[in-house]
């Protein structure tokens, strides 16, 4: 999938389609536009563009609460790659940038640069100065300058309406099966493995420790995870949190691939957390730690050999 930066820069692309929107997470309602993006294009002969706002619009107009993402950029273009667009347009969001008016967004970044044709947005979706411009008015623009719109309705599972929001509380709150079922795949994140302290190795736990780009949204504890690394993918059993059987206080994610030996410093290594095993704690010992540690790889072998991904 090609990876397109600021979009005005741009030169147009045939017969393009594009789906607007942050899609943080890409959810249930997200893949509904992609899908509906793609199919459009593949009946024009045309180009699928997906178009994201980096960094996230409200960490730059409320940066006192920025909004904690679902998904690192990285993994949010490799989700958006898997639903066929044919790219993603990266656009810069700053300040400036957020005080265009939604005509001059329009016309400057979708019709100059891109030349679009048609246009597929959430039916909440807004964009341009003060969250001026929503789908009314971009079908408006449409008409007057000759390209579709076209609005996809809200996305409901059970009696819920799927939205980031939704994702990102269920994640806060450890409701790992309900996330994973509005996001249509495990929470994952991902980042390259650096050097810890080691005190895995010495108790024969060797775990691959990562700085994820984005915040854990999870609560601390074990998960049985799937660990991807190179072109391999791999069962583990992983922790989040900050050790206090050590005293530390600094969040991370251990992870311990089971059958695997090679170095994986300064590798990237994606973790997707399947099952929630247990919550963190201190131990009174290392030993009654490593009791415990052996109890959790145990469970999470047990789990992921008999249900794969399968969420829980």
């Amino acid at each position: 999938m090609k990876i397109i930066r600021h979009a005005s820069r741009h030169t147009p692309l045939p017969h393009p389609v594009i789906g607007l929107g942050n899609f943080d997470g890409v959810h249930l309602g997200h893949r509904m536009i992609l899908s509906r993006l793609v199919e459009e294009a593949r009946a024009r002969q045309g180009t699928a563009l997906a178009m994201t706002f980096y960094p996230h619009p409200l960490s730059v107009l409320r940066p006192g609460s920025p909004v904690p993402l679902i998904l690192s950029l990285r993994e949010k273009l490799r989700r958006i790659a898997e639903s066929g667009a044919d790219g993603t347009v990266v656009q810069r969001f700053g300040l400036d940038f957020s005080q265009l008016a939604p005509e001059a967004f329009v016309r400057q970044y979708l019709l100059d640069s891109i030349g679009v044709e048609k246009i597929l947005v959430g039916h909440n979706f807004s964009f341009g100065r003060d969250r001026a411009g929503n789908a009314g008015l971009l079908s408006a623009l449409g008409k007057r300058w000759g390209f579709e719109v076209e609005v996809i309705g809200s996305v409901t599972v059970g009696q819920q309406e799927v939205s980031s929001t939704v994702v990102r509380s269920l994640l806060q709150t450890g409701k790992l099966r309900e996330a994973t079922t509005l996001l249509a795949q495990p929470y994952a994140v991902s980042g390259r493995v650096v050097q810890g302290f080691q005190r895995g190795r010495q108790i024969g736990f060797p775990t691959a420790n990562i700085r994820p780009r984005t915040s854990v949204l999870l609560p601390n504890g074990v998960y049985a995870v799937r660990a991807c690394v190179d072109a391999g993918e791999y069962n583990a059993v992983a922790n989040v949190g900050v050790n206090p059987t050590f005293g530390e206080n600094q969040r991370t994610v251990e992870t311990n691939l089971f059958d695997f030996s090679a170095d994986l410093y300064g590798k990237r290594l994606r973790v997707s957390f399947i099952k929630r095993l247990r919550a963190e704690r201190k131990f009174s010992s290392v030993e009654e730690l490593v009791r415990q540690i052996r109890e959790d790889a145990d469970r999470a072998r047990s789990f992921l050999s008999s249900t794969g991904n399968t969420p829980s």
